[in-house]
Formats: C-alpha cells, structure tokens, sequence
C-alpha cells in the first residue's frame, strides 16, 4: 500500500509539512490508536483554548476502502471537561481525506483573523472569512460550496456562531448533516479563529491484489445489507429506538426523573416517519442510508405568508434530548427546536441536557425569574425554549452566557447538583435503562454512550440476569474492543457485522500482514490504557466521578439503581484501568 501521510499545519506562521507515518499505522492500525499516540506527544497541561492545542482529524486503513467505514475522528483536549475530548463524524469527510492523501491531519496555532482551511491534496490555502463572522453553521457551509472549486469529491467542516464564543458545548458541522457532537471540538476551532475546512482530493490507492479485494469486498457487502439491524436503519434509522426503550421504562423524561414519557407515539420514529421525514441519505459509501431528513418551514419577519424551508436531521438522541427529556410532545416543535441548535452549532444533547436542569432548578425555586429576566423554564414549553435559546445566542445576561456551558458548570455555580445529569461534565444521553448506562457514561474514555454501550448490557439482563463481576467484564472488555473499529475507522453501526474475523480478512485482503486475533486484542487493549493515561495526565480523578442522586430515585429498565452499587462499578473499572496502565509501563 501506499505510504501513511500526515499533514501538520501551523495556523500561527501560515505553514504546513507533510510527515511519514506508515510505521505508526502498522502498530497502532489507524484511527483512533494513532490519533491517540500523537496526542499523548503533546503537553497533557496545555489549556483547551490555547494556539498550541493540537487538533488531529484521523481515519484508517478501511475508511472508504470498505463499505461503511466511513467515520472521521477528531481527537484534542476537551475544553469541556478538561481531558481527552474525541468525537466521530461521519458525512464525506473521511472520503476527502482519502482522497486527498492525508490519513492524518493535524493543526495547531491560531489565524490572525477569521478564516478558514482549504486543503486540496497538498495545496494548502487559508481563506479570510471575516465575512462569516457570526454567520449560522448552515448558511456558512452554503457560502463556502458556492465559493470554492468543487471539481472534486469534497468535505466541509464548520463551526457555527457557538463555536466563535468558545462555547465549551460547540460542536463542528460536516457536510449537510453530520457533526463532531460532543465534548467542545467547535469551542477549539473558534478558538484558532478557524470558521472551517475544505477538504478535497483525486489520490485514490490502487488495490494491489484486485481478485482478493473484490472477492472480500462482496462478501461483505452481502453480510451487510443483508443485516436485519441495517435494514432498520435505513428504515426509521436509530428514532426506531424511542417507542421500545419508553416500552421498558428507559427513555428519560423530564430530566432522567422517569424512564417513560406520555407521549412518545407523537416524537416516534415511527411518527416522524410518516409525518416530517422527508429524504434519507448516507454517509459517502455506505449502502445503509440512516440519516434521516425533516422538512420544516420558518416565517419570515412579515405579515405575508412567506416562508423559508430548511431540512433538519434527527436521531434518536436529539429527539430524547428535546423531545422527552424536556416533555416536549410535538414532533415539529422539537424539530423547530433542533433547527435552531443547528444554526448556532451547539452539541444538542448537551444543550437540550442543560436547559432540562433548568427547567427543574426553576421548579424548585433554585433558579427564578429576575435570573432569567421574566423567562419561566417550564417542562413541555417549546415557545419558551426557543426563546431561550435565542437569549444564550445573544447573551443576553450572565445566566444565558453560562448555560452553554454545560449542566455541570453551571449546577456548581447555581445549585441543583444533585439533579445535573452528567457524568465526567458530559451531558447524559437517552438511555435510562439501568447501572451499565450510567457506569458507561462514567467510565468511557469519552464519556459516551458508545464507548461501550452499557445501555445494551442493561437490556440483557432483564431477562437474564447476572452478577454485576461478570457484567462489569462485559462492559470493559466492551469498551477495549472498540478501540479496535474505530481504528480502522469503521462506523460503530456494523461493529457486529465486521467481527474479529471478518477484519483480518479485510486487512488480508488488503495486504496488510501481521495481524492476529490475539494481536488486535492486545493493541485494543493498549489504546484503550493509553486514553486514559492521557486522561490521567490532564488531570482526570476517578474520585470526581459521582453518581447524580436524582439517578437513585429514577426507576431504569433494570430497577433502581443505588450509589453503592454504582461506585463498586467504578472501583472496579478503575483496578481494571490500572491494571493495563501497569501491565503497558503507561506511566502518568
């Protein structure tokens, strides 16, 4: 294969270099492990905001090679939670970076002024965008389609009016609807004065041993779109979830206060499928097609009956987070709400997370109207809502300036900490289904539900339950796999399509020797201790990760759940950590 090549730029002194670093992906695959080695090279103290801080885009060895390894992962330091931010998009941009003959993208520095990145193969040119200071995150990524050459398969990352205020929440928007969600990566790029990259290229790799290639390749299309999950998937995609999780009591309502809303059938995927959805489209080589489209129309500020249509993506996250957990029973009104979280480039579950503490701080007394300037948050009322999203967009006083960041930050400045549900000052996600979705949230490398998916462990054992010393296994040794996909970078949606075996065979196929089931094992392992050193080293204590009491009085899919219970988990998890920090000599 051709070699491995990382891009460096340095936005400081308008320069970049080009870097050799096949040998990195022959021990680490690609992806995240990479990406993880070159961040631990980098000063863990360095502040998030900083011109030093490293920003790096990575993809593998399958990304775009292989059908449905089509993520993206950016990994940096969080300004959110003070540690190892990573984040997984998909849209085209791992196709562009291909294409442009970068696996790894790195850059540092800050721009004098607004601007943005365009990188074509190895021309690399900084626009001004001064232009678009303040500009939406959709109405930006318009602006730079028309303005630049689009001979090629291209990519456009962008950061909305959020990310300009270092919003800790701000995320950045690829393509039309995909987006680095969590942990603070638009925050990052504001802070470099970075508005947004173009990413375009033709270099595609020659496959050495065709035959073998495209025997392997058919295999696996057909296991995947034969998939009964991938059929799903494409059908009302992940919002399937809503109506079945609301079934077992796990869908969070009203601030994670009860696991079953009234009226899920009206936010269902099912509802929205029939009512809103509009198109459904897929990442750049993916035969899935999960994203799915609403349309919506916004008045304009006449008397006419003037409108403007905007398309906005949904999943089942966003609708928990603005749907349910905030008591939101109109499809359209979440979708309205979603449209503005778009436009200002907010992560929205931290976001819809956050104004969900709100609403319950204002019922309790913490909070009260001359806080708000006469806004009442109130649980089901989507007008106010949006009104107050309006107001953190203009910060309008000192408490909308700090609702963007975060739950966390501002239950500690306000009160209500017990009742912020997030875990290593990430926002929870929509899963109340037990002890091994809170234990994920807390103990993933990234604090994400899809570290290793404990939300699923919590369903198995309703009806086959365990001890919690084997389940605790399943979720680590969870969490050590996945190391191993999105390395290679392989969309988490067919992490059981491509078994271990199936990937020694792509890697085979591929010419890529040396890899053994027990090798892969081994480095997943590796990554995994080498993330949490990062973490380690940037500060992370297990002693701060606590359990929300209103979590104890929440009624999951599986029963209460006690903090006893849930700091064993943690213990637990942490011998597990420190163990692999021992055995790989991670020092912190």
């Amino acid at each position: 294969m051709k070699p491995f090549r990382m891009l460096d730029i340095d936005l400081t002194q308008g320069t970049s270099k080009i870097q050799d670093v096949s040998d990195l992906f022959a021990e680490f695959l690609g992806g995240t492990g990479v990406a993880t080695k070159l961040l631990l090279e980098t000063p863990a103290t360095v502040d998030p905001y900083a011109p030093e801080a490293p920003v790096f885009f990575a993809i593998g060895p399958f990304s775009s090679v292989f059908p449905v390894s089509t993520k993206t992962i950016a990994l940096f330091k969080s300004p959110l939670n003070g540690n190892l931010g990573e984040s997984h998009a998909g849209g085209r941009m791992a196709l562009a970076m291909y294409g442009s003959g970068f696996h790894i993208i790195k850059i540092t520095g800050k721009l004098p002024e607004l601007g943005y990145l365009v990188i074509n193969e190895d021309k690399i040119t900084i626009r001004r965008a001064t232009a678009l200071k303040g500009i939406s995150a959709l109405a930006t990524e318009r602006i730079i389609r028309e303005r630049e050459d689009a001979s090629n398969k291209r990519t456009i990352i962008r950061i909305g009016p959020a990310g300009e205020r270092l919003s800790p929440m701000a995320c950045a928007t690829v393509d039309g609807s995909r987006h680095f969600g969590r942990l603070g990566l638009g925050g990052v790029m504001g802070s470099k004065n970075l508005k947004a990259i173009v990413i375009s290229g033709g270099k595609y790799w020659s496959v050495e041993n065709k035959p073998k290639y495209n025997v392997f390749y058919k295999k696996l299309y057909d296991v995947m779109v034969k998939s009964e999950m991938m059929k799903k998937y494409h059908d009302l995609g992940t919002p399937m979830n809503v109506l079945p999780l609301n079934q077992i009591n796990g869908l969070p309502t009203r601030n994670f206060s009860q696991g079953y809303f009234e009226s899920a059938h009206q936010i269902s995927g099912e509802t929205l499928a029939e009512k809103h959805l509009t198109q459904q489209t897929a990442c750049a080589h993916c035969p899935v097609g999960c994203i799915h489209m609403a349309t919506i129309r916004e008045r304009f500020e006449t008397p006419d009956h003037h409108y403007k249509t905007f398309k906005v993506s949904y999943d089942h996250e966003l609708i928990f987070a603005w749907g349910s957990n905030l008591s939101i029973q109109n499809a359209e009104e979440v979708l309205r709400l979603l449209l503005q979280v778009e436009k200002q480039g907010w992560d929205a579950i931290s976001m819809g997370v956050t104004l969900a503490w709100a609403c319950e701080a204002f019922q309790r007394g913490i909070l009260n109207a001359k806080i708000s300037d006469n806004l009442i948050f109130n649980f089901g009322n989507a007008p106010a809502m949006e009104k107050a999203l309006k107001r953190i967009a203009q910060g309008h006083n000192e408490f909308y300036r700090d609702l963007e960041k975060g739950a966390d930050w501002c239950a500690r400045k306000y009160g209500g900490l017990e009742f912020a549900v997030a875990f290593g000052k990430n926002e929870a996600a929509g899963y109340a289904t037990g002890l091994y979705a809170f234990l994920g949230y807390a103990t993933g490398v990234r604090h994400s539900h899809l570290d290793s998916a404990g939300y699923s462990i919590d369903q198995k054992t309703i009806s086959k339950p365990k001890p919690d010393e084997e389940l605790l296994q399943d979720l680590y040794k969870e969490s050590l796999w996945r190391m191993i996909p999105c390395s290679l970078v392989i969309c988490l949606f067919a992490r059981n399509v491509y078994t271990k075996e199936l990937i020694l065979e792509g890697l085979d196929a591929l010419n890529i020797g040396g890899w053994t089931g027990d090798r892969l094992t081994d480095l997943s392992q590796k990554i995994h201790a080498m993330k949490y050193q990062y973490k380690l080293k940037c500060g992370f204590r297990w002693e701060d990760l606590t359990f929300p009491s209103r979590l104890t009085q929440l009624t999951t899919s599986s029963g209460q759940v006690t903090t006893e219970r849930f700091q064993k988990g943690i213990q637990g998890f942490r011998a597990l950590v420190e163990a692999d920090l021992k055995k790989y000599q991670l020092s912190i």
